[in-house]
């Protein structure tokens, strides 16, 4: 079984960073089943792809009308669900509300917070992470509010282009993350990966801090592995999971 996990494009539009690439990396995925036309195709053959969080720097949907310059990618992700490959969406900080077009529309499976898979007999946790840390009560309870029922409906209430207009003034502002404040919500989640590993999880990945990390140690004779995804802003990073071992890779050249 071949899973691809990856976080934080924070997508815009094809004149953000991260755009081209991101699209360019979808375009290349296939299923690894049969399909119209599989016979010819060859290599980045996955089974399922992860999306831990904030892979749209905005999102609003009205009656399956997105945002147009999002198309193309949401189209790539149809397609890989059409040749087979099962595509979780976890919600991130950023893009939440997916259900309403990624379940309802494409039948993908989308998660507010979190889920749990099975990959070739690992328990693995996925999660975007911006609940990771739990002293940070302000951000919590502004989450609570953005994600209430009050703030969907309010929402669904203002006309699309005029939420468009505003995402794209407002968004964009999580690549400025400091060094130390990147340290901190690492540090941060070592610790709930740590508090995971103890339910039995054998592997914890989460997206938020735009940091590339990939420990792997061993416990008692059994393998954990804690990975955060980096992003697709200057990264372009992503993780696999292959016949149950973990890689970090990156895609294209890297912007210093």
């Amino acid at each position: 079984m071949r899973t691809i996990f990856l976080a934080d494009a924070h997508l815009k539009g094809p004149a953000a960073p991260g755009y081209k690439k991101c699209l360019e990396f979808f375009a290349g995925l296939h299923g690894a089943g049969t399909f119209p036309g599989s016979e010819r195709v060859k290599g980045n053959k996955i089974d399922l792809i992860v999306i831990a969080g904030d892979f749209f720097d905005f999102w609003f949907e009205r009656k399956g009308r997105i945002y147009p310059k999002f198309q193309p990618i949401v189209k790539n992700i149809a397609r890989l669900k059409d040749e087979g490959v099962r595509i979780c969406l976890c919600e991130g900080n950023h893009d939440f509300f997916l259900s309403d077009y990624f379940t309802r529309s494409l039948g993908i499976e989308v998660y507010p917070e979190a889920l749990e898979l099975s990959i070739d007999e690992l328990r693995v946790f996925v999660s975007h992470g911006d609940t990771v840390d739990r002293e940070n009560r302000r951000y919590l309870a502004l989450r609570r509010v953005f994600r209430s029922s009050f703030t969907y409906r309010l929402q669904r209430m203002v006309p699309l282009s005029l939420l468009f207009a505003v995402a794209r003034a407002s968004s964009g502002l999580s690549r400025g993350m400091t060094v130390s404040a990147q340290e901190r919500i690492v540090a941060k989640m070592r610790l709930f990966a740590e508090e995971k590993f103890r339910e039995g999880f054998d592997a914890v990945i989460l997206g938020h801090s735009h940091a590339e990390i990939l420990g792997q140690e061993q416990n008692g004779g059994e393998k954990r592995t804690f990975a955060t995804l980096g992003d697709w802003i200057t990264r372009y990073t992503y993780l696999v999971c292959e016949n149950g071992r973990f890689s970090l890779e990156h895609f294209g050249k890297r912007e210093e």
